[in-house]
């Protein structure tokens, strides 16, 4: 793994499970701060009364733009941290992490 990952305890799935820097980093911040701006509009909708369908369509919106950023973060951990994980030897342990979190968004 990349001499800027730090070990860290915070994952669910426990301890010796590194952390990297995001490699798409800029993009992800950029997506997250445009959808808290969707929430901050529909916040606004709901306060001036808006018809309940438009604020409807604007959180089916949020939730997409929320699934894509989720997405691509999924992606990046798999070809990033697993993928190290894997050829370090400790494979077991980060397919099972990305298992629970694939079983996360499956429902």
């Amino acid at each position: 793994m990349k001499s800027s990952e730090a070990k860290a305890g915070a994952g669910k799935s426990g301890a010796g499970v590194r952390h990297a820097a995001h490699p798409h980093g800029a993009a992800v911040l950029k997506r997250l701060n445009r959808i808290s701006g969707q929430v901050r509009g529909v916040t606004g909708m709901v306060e001036e009364g808006r018809y309940c369908v438009d604020i409807l369509t604007q959180i089916a919106a949020i939730q997409s733009a929320l699934d894509a950023v989720a997405m691509q973060l999924l992606q990046n951990h798999t070809h990033g941290c697993v993928q190290s994980a894997i050829r370090s030897g400790h494979g077991d342990e980060a397919i099972a992490e990305l298992m629970e979190v694939v079983k996360r968004f499956a429902r």
